[in-house]
């Protein structure tokens, strides 16, 4: 597909500058793909279009923001930058100042503006669809115009609202189940369409990690999921668009030989330690949409509650745990990981690859895996992604990509400026 794209001057987001696009330009967050469903997948036939990235284009790993959840992850795509930056480090978080817990599901607590609000202002058309309602009004803050909508609520996109209306008559089919692998599908789907009919020249398609929850990869529902994938990101080449892929995270099995989750309860086993009421843990996972994962992951910020105990003490006996890999002070976490030391909690803590961290047990419902071994993410072992770009990269752009230090929030960077 051949086309004359808007006149537009560079803008600048976070201490980059970014180039308006050339052509098309297309990234793709795959929720939840950690590299193995691709090192498992490329062999057999289950990538044959993102197989050929390698010798085409670029394909590599980068490091997610930490901790490995979907909306620090989303926002740091979006504003090419880390949590420290914009000021999203979980899907929920304590505030301090009010003692309330908060499920964040808007932009309100952003502090930095995104690329895809800047060049959509300079005049790109920009489409921005997420399979997740609650990430819409992070990724599209500060777009004046431009089109933004999720799957979760096509039947509900209205002209105002989101730019755009009758999704079920562009995609050609009702709007998905939350708990379906189409929920992803529909986003690529809808991206497809508005490409062919000219609509956006860049475009940020966020998907849904509910497979990649509930199947490991080589299974088949996973390889049927990841082929229909690929089979939509061909289709985006073939209308001449430059194709941007990242990952918000990767994703481990957390289960015993026995099928059943590998859970530490910390909350329950501090103040079985150091009486009731001694500490407070928040798990930023936590969003409207636990059923495949019971809000269990591998990274939990904990707050000292009850004077019996001080912090070092407590910090000191989750570190002996069993299935823990670190223990970080507000300051060290902040400093390691590049977040936002006023949302931080006491100390963090996060779980080894294999173990995840939750709260109480009244907290947490298993329920909803139906079975299936949990499978989930958070921690440093959910950090390495696989990074992919079509198109070759400059000779600057390669030899930055072979120096290492990649992270998934360099992806517009990628594509916008450093494709030949």
């Amino acid at each position: 597909m051949s086309a004359t794209l808007s006149p537009a001057s560079a803008v600048t987001v976070n201490g980059r500058t970014y180039q308006p696009p050339r052509r098309p330009s297309v990234v793709i967050c795959l929720d939840g793909c950690d590299p193995e469903y691709l090192a498992r997948g490329i062999p057999a036939g289950v990538f044959p279009t993102l197989g050929r990235f390698a010798a085409e284009g670029f394909a590599g790993e980068a490091d997610a923001a930490v901790p490995t959840f979907t909306n620090p992850n989303n926002v740091s795509i979006v504003t090419g930058a880390p949590p420290a930056v914009h000021g999203i480090s979980g899907n929920y978080y304590l505030d301090r100042e009010t003692g309330k817990e908060v499920m964040i599901t808007d932009g309100s607590l952003m502090r930095a503006g995104t690329v895809l609000a800047a060049l959509n202002n300079a005049g790109v058309p920009t489409v921005v669809v997420t399979a997740k309602d609650k990430l819409r009004k992070m990724l599209g803050r500060g777009m004046q115009g431009g089109i933004c909508f999720s799957s979760e609520k096509a039947s509900a996109a209205t002209v105002e609202e989101n730019g755009i209306a009758d999704l079920e008559e562009l995609v050609g089919r009702p709007t998905p189940n939350m708990y379906s692998g189409d929920l992803s599908l529909f986003v690529l789907d809808a991206g497809i369409k508005l490409l062919e009919q000219g609509r956006g020249e860049l475009f940020y398609l966020s998907l849904s990690d509910y497979i990649q929850h509930g199947h490991a990869p080589g299974e088949p529902e996973s390889d049927e999921f990841h082929r229909a994938v690929d089979e939509r990101v061909g289709r985006l080449i073939e209308l001449g668009a430059v194709v941007g892929l990242v990952a918000d995270h990767g994703m481990r099995d957390k289960a015993k030989a026995d099928g059943s989750a590998n859970v530490i309860y910390l909350e329950d086993e501090l103040n079985a330690r150091f009486g009731p009421g001694a500490a407070r843990v928040i798990c930023p996972i936590t969003d409207p949409y636990v059923k495949h994962h019971g809000a269990l992951g591998s990274f939990v910020r904990v707050y000292r509650r009850a004077a019996g105990a001080s912090i070092p003490e407590l910090m000191a006996f989750c570190a002996q745990m069993p299935g823990v890999e670190a223990v970080l002070s507000a300051a060290e976490a902040a400093e390691r990981y590049h977040l936002p030391i006023d949302r931080e909690g006491d100390f963090i803590v996060l779980s080894d690859a294999a173990t995840v961290v939750g709260a109480t047990t009244s907290e947490h419902n298993l329920a909803g895996l139906d079975g299936h071994r949990l499978r989930s993410h958070g921690g440093l072992g959910e950090r390495r992604v696989p990074f992919l770009v079509s198109e070759p990269l400059t000779p600057e752009y390669r030899r930055r990509a072979a120096a290492g230090g990649l992270h998934n929030y360099d992806i517009f960077d990628f594509v916008l400026n450093g494709t030949e």
